[in-house]
C-alpha cells in the first residue's frame, strides 16, 4: 500500500457502506492549514447540501486490486464555507500530510441528506434527466446538465426530435421565469415557453 493510500485509509472508514442515492457534489482540492483540515470545491454555487451532510463519501483516483475505484466513508467533524470553497475537518485528521493525501478525491453525499429546497428553488441533480416540453406539448428533449452563467442558470437540453439530424442536438434554455412555466420534479418534467426552432 502506498503512503498516500495508507493516509487515505487512516482517515476513512468502511468502504462498503455507500447509499444508493449518492450524488457527486464536490472535489477535494487539497489541505487547508496544518491541523488536518481539507479544502473542497463544490460543483455548484450552493454549498448548503455539502455543509449539512454527514458523512461524506469519497471516491479516489486510486483503484482496488480488482480495478474498481477506491471508495470510502469520511466522518466530518466540522465544515464551513470559506472564500467560495468549503473547508472541513475529518475525524482522525492529524496533520496536513494526511489531509493532502485526499487531494483529488470526488465527494459524494446522500441525496436524502440534502436540506429542503426553498419555494421555486431546485437542486441541479433533480433537474438532470427531466423531459422538457413546450406549451404546445412538443417534446424538446431531456436535461443533460446546467450551466452557471453568473447571471442565471441555463438548461442544457439534448434534442429528442424525430429528425435524425436534429437528434442529440443541444438547446440552451435560460432557467428563468420568462421561459420556465412549470417544474415538476416528481414527474421529471419541465414545461417551457420555447419553440423547437429556437
Amino acid at each position: 500500500m502506498t503512503s498516500t493510500a495508507a493516509a487515505h485509509e487512516a482517515q476513512a472508514s468502511d468502504t462498503t457502506v455507500w447509499p444508493a442515492d449518492a450524488v457527486e457534489i464536490a472535489r477535494v482540492v487539497g489541505a487547508w492549514g496544518v491541523k488536518g483540515w481539507i479544502k473542497v470545491q463544490p460543483l455548484g454555487r450552493d454549498a448548503q447540501a455539502l455543509l449539512a451532510a454527514r458523512p461524506w463519501y469519497l471516491q479516489s483516483s486510486a483503484t482496488t486490486p480488482s480495478g474498481d475505484a477506491q471508495r470510502s466513508v469520511l466522518d466530518i467533524r466540522q465544515a464551513r464555507a470559506h472564500s467560495g470553497t468549503v473547508v472541513a475537518l475529518p475525524a482522525g485528521a492529524a496533520d496536513r500530510t494526511r489531509a493532502e493525501a485526499l487531494r483529488g478525491a470526488r465527494v459524494f453525499i446522500s441525496r436524502a441528506g440534502f436540506p429542503a429546497a426553498g419555494d421555486g428553488e431546485y437542486y441541479w441533480v433533480d433537474l438532470i434527466g427531466a423531459e422538457v416540453i413546450n406549451r404546445e406539448g412538443q417534446v424538446l428533449g431531456r436535461v443533460t446538465g446546467l450551466l452557471d452563467t453568473g447571471a442565471n442558470d441555463v438548461l442544457c437540453v439534448a434534442s429528442a426530435g424525430a429528425d435524425p439530424e436534429d437528434r442529440g442536438a443541444e438547446r440552451l434554455i435560460p432557467f428563468v421565469a420568462a421561459y420556465i412555466d412549470q417544474v415538476d420534479v416528481a414527474g421529471r418534467r419541465i414545461v417551457v415557453d420555447w419553440s423547437p426552432e429556437d
